[in-house]
Protein backbone atom coordinates (compact mmCIF):
# COMPACT_ATOMS: atom_id res chain seq x y z
CA UNK A 1 0.00 0.00 0.00
CA UNK A 2 1.11 3.65 -1.22
CA UNK A 3 0.34 6.79 0.67
CA UNK A 4 -2.06 7.47 -2.70
CA UNK A 5 -4.11 4.79 -1.53
CA UNK A 6 -4.41 6.29 1.86
CA UNK A 7 -6.62 8.98 2.83
CA UNK A 8 -7.51 11.61 5.81
CA UNK A 9 -11.21 12.24 6.37
CA UNK A 10 -11.90 15.96 7.58
CA UNK A 11 -13.43 15.09 11.22
CA UNK A 12 -12.92 11.71 11.54
CA UNK A 13 -9.93 10.43 13.42
CA UNK A 14 -7.51 7.96 11.96
CA UNK A 15 -6.50 7.09 8.51
CA UNK A 16 -8.51 5.46 5.59
CA UNK A 17 -7.13 2.90 2.94
CA UNK A 18 -9.11 3.56 -0.31
CA UNK A 19 -11.21 0.77 -1.40
CA UNK A 20 -12.81 1.63 -4.58
CA UNK A 21 -14.91 4.27 -5.91
CA UNK A 22 -18.88 4.03 -5.37
CA UNK A 23 -21.68 5.43 -7.24
CA UNK A 24 -22.18 8.08 -4.23
CA UNK A 25 -18.67 8.33 -3.05
CA UNK A 26 -15.63 6.67 -2.65
CA UNK A 27 -15.46 3.53 -0.19
CA UNK A 28 -13.35 3.38 2.51
CA UNK A 29 -11.90 1.08 5.11
CA UNK A 30 -10.24 2.12 8.66
CA UNK A 31 -6.43 1.22 9.03
CA UNK A 32 -7.36 0.05 12.16
CA UNK A 33 -8.33 -3.66 14.02
CA UNK A 34 -12.05 -2.77 12.97
CA UNK A 35 -11.40 -2.42 9.44
CA UNK A 36 -14.48 -0.38 9.64
CA UNK A 37 -16.23 0.58 5.97
CA UNK A 38 -17.93 4.09 5.35
CA UNK A 39 -18.44 5.86 1.93
CA UNK A 40 -16.64 9.33 1.66
CA UNK A 41 -19.28 11.25 -0.31
CA UNK A 42 -18.59 15.11 -2.24
CA UNK A 43 -19.65 16.52 1.51
CA UNK A 44 -16.93 15.02 2.80
CA UNK A 45 -13.22 16.98 2.96
CA UNK A 46 -11.03 14.02 1.97
CA UNK A 47 -6.99 14.24 1.73
CA UNK A 48 -5.15 11.60 0.01
CA UNK A 49 -1.63 11.26 2.28
CA UNK A 50 0.68 11.48 -1.20
CA UNK A 51 -0.75 15.36 -2.09
CA UNK A 52 -0.15 16.40 1.75
CA UNK A 53 2.30 18.43 2.49
CA UNK A 54 4.18 20.41 5.25
CA UNK A 55 4.81 24.20 5.15
CA UNK A 56 8.49 25.25 5.37
CA UNK A 57 10.32 28.71 5.41
CA UNK A 58 12.45 26.92 2.34
CA UNK A 59 12.48 28.42 -1.36
CA UNK A 60 9.97 25.03 -2.31
CA UNK A 61 8.10 26.34 0.12
CA UNK A 62 6.50 22.89 1.24
CA UNK A 63 8.13 19.39 2.41
CA UNK A 64 6.52 16.23 0.94
CA UNK A 65 4.68 14.20 4.18
CA UNK A 66 6.43 11.03 2.37
CA UNK A 67 9.87 13.16 2.79
CA UNK A 68 8.94 13.83 6.58
CA UNK A 69 7.96 10.29 7.86
CA UNK A 70 11.05 8.96 6.14
CA UNK A 71 13.11 10.89 7.74
CA UNK A 72 10.50 10.49 11.48
CA UNK A 73 11.78 6.80 10.62
CA UNK A 74 15.53 7.23 9.89
CA UNK A 75 15.68 9.43 13.08
CA UNK A 76 13.31 7.73 15.69
CA UNK A 77 12.46 4.18 14.32
CA UNK A 78 9.44 3.34 16.70
CA UNK A 79 10.05 5.12 19.59
CA UNK A 80 9.36 8.88 18.62
CA UNK A 81 9.86 9.80 22.35
CA UNK A 82 6.20 11.98 22.13
CA UNK A 83 2.42 11.03 21.68
CA UNK A 84 -0.12 12.99 20.31
CA UNK A 85 -0.70 14.06 23.47
CA UNK A 86 2.56 16.09 24.49
CA UNK A 87 3.12 19.32 25.33
CA UNK A 88 3.31 22.04 22.49
CA UNK A 89 6.49 22.64 23.22
CA UNK A 90 7.72 19.09 22.80
CA UNK A 91 6.11 17.90 19.91
CA UNK A 92 7.70 21.54 17.89
CA UNK A 93 10.60 20.46 19.37
CA UNK A 94 10.01 16.58 18.04
CA UNK A 95 9.39 18.33 14.45
CA UNK A 96 12.07 20.86 14.68
CA UNK A 97 14.41 17.85 15.18
CA UNK A 98 13.10 16.61 11.92
CA UNK A 99 12.44 19.23 9.70
CA UNK A 100 14.41 22.10 11.07
CA UNK A 101 12.92 24.38 8.59
CA UNK A 102 9.18 23.69 9.05
CA UNK A 103 7.35 27.24 9.32
CA UNK A 104 6.46 27.43 12.89
CA UNK A 105 3.62 30.34 11.72
CA UNK A 106 1.55 28.41 9.47
CA UNK A 107 2.53 24.93 11.26
CA UNK A 108 -0.14 24.35 14.23
CA UNK A 109 0.65 22.28 17.17
CA UNK A 110 -3.03 20.20 15.73
CA UNK A 111 -1.02 19.47 12.68
CA UNK A 112 2.21 18.16 14.47
CA UNK A 113 -0.02 15.71 16.72
CA UNK A 114 -2.08 14.63 13.27
CA UNK A 115 1.77 13.54 12.32
CA UNK A 116 2.69 11.98 14.78
CA UNK A 117 -0.45 9.69 15.14
CA UNK A 118 -0.66 8.88 11.57
CA UNK A 119 3.55 7.66 11.92
CA UNK A 120 2.21 5.53 14.84
CA UNK A 121 -0.82 4.44 12.31
CA UNK A 122 1.20 3.68 9.27
CA UNK A 123 4.39 2.25 11.02
CA UNK A 124 1.72 -0.61 12.52
CA UNK A 125 -1.09 -1.02 9.79
CA UNK A 126 1.04 0.05 6.56
CA UNK A 127 4.83 -0.34 6.87
CA UNK A 128 5.24 -0.37 3.38
CA UNK A 129 3.98 2.99 2.73
CA UNK A 130 7.42 4.36 4.11
CA UNK A 131 8.85 2.86 1.03
CA UNK A 132 6.43 4.54 -1.52
CA UNK A 133 8.34 6.35 -4.56
CA UNK A 134 6.58 10.25 -5.56
CA UNK A 135 4.49 9.66 -8.71
CA UNK A 136 6.34 10.74 -11.84
CA UNK A 137 4.31 11.86 -14.78
CA UNK A 138 5.16 10.56 -18.17
CA UNK A 139 7.58 12.15 -20.64
CA UNK A 140 5.69 13.75 -23.38
CA UNK A 141 6.92 12.70 -26.65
Amino acid sequence: MELKDIASISGKGGLFKIVKPGKTGVILESLDAAKTKLVAGGSQRMSLLSEISIYTTTKDGTAALLDVLNAIKTKFGTDLGVTPESDSAKLKGFLKSVLPEFDEDRVYVSDIKKLVKWYSILLKEAPEAFESKPETKAKEV
